[in-house]
């Protein structure tokens, strides 16, 4: 091959794979969403829907230092209500369970474009602000079943207007003791952030 065909090559070549590095990169971005665009925060709890009214972050506070958490045991249901409507109120009548009873205390209404916070969040030390601290609503479950961390127990919330929704519902130790829980799945400890297994 003379030096000018060999020339004539290597620059076809570098032309070729250039090009197609070019398609490569351009493509990657082609067609996809970005996967910050379908991420949502780092929450504890799981959502759920009844017409209007979003249920975000449902979980169960427990500390469980055994296999399970005992029944006869009273843990704490937290999740935030929004009413999405615009011009209906509604009001939370009721939670259901079959792993306990469900009782409710303070405010259970749910105005139009407004927001019932139950329980204390992980991460916040009061409930949001627009709750007046009269109406700061709280929801315990008294136990009749062992619950266990990685399973979901199904709750069902009733509302007077948009009905019922049944949640899945996991338990979380809370923001601290979550950090705490051993790979193995020991015990939980309640002191520093130390734990005998790594991740």
């Amino acid at each position: 091959m003379n030096p000018l065909d060999r020339r004539t090559s290597v620059t076809t070549a570098v032309a070729t794979a250039a090009i197609a590095l070019s398609a490569v990169l351009s493509g990657c971005g082609a067609g996809q969403v970005a996967q910050t665009a379908t991420q949502e925060p780092a929450i504890n709890g799981t959502s759920g829907k009844a017409g209007p009214i979003v249920l975000r972050n449902v979980h169960l506070r427990a500390q469980q230092t055994s296999d399970y958490v005992r029944p006869g045991s009273d843990v704490e249901l937290i999740f935030t209500a929004a009413n999405t409507s615009p011009d209906t109120n509604d009001k939370l009548v009721r939670i259901t369970s079959d792993v306990g009873s469900v009782s409710l205390t303070g405010g259970k209404d749910l105005p139009a474009n407004g927001v019932l916070v139950v329980g204390t969040p992980d991460g916040q030390t009061t409930p949001l602000e627009a709750v007046e601290p009269a109406d700061a609503a709280e929801a315990r479950v008294a136990l009749t079943k062992p619950i266990t961390n990685g399973l979901t127990y199904d709750f069902t919330f009733t509302f007077e207007k948009a009905g019922d929704t049944t949640v899945p519902v996991p338990i979380s130790a809370g923001e601290a003791p979550r950090r705490e829980v051993s790979e193995a799945g020991g015990a939980v400890s309640e002191s520093s952030g130390e734990h005998s297994g790594g991740h």
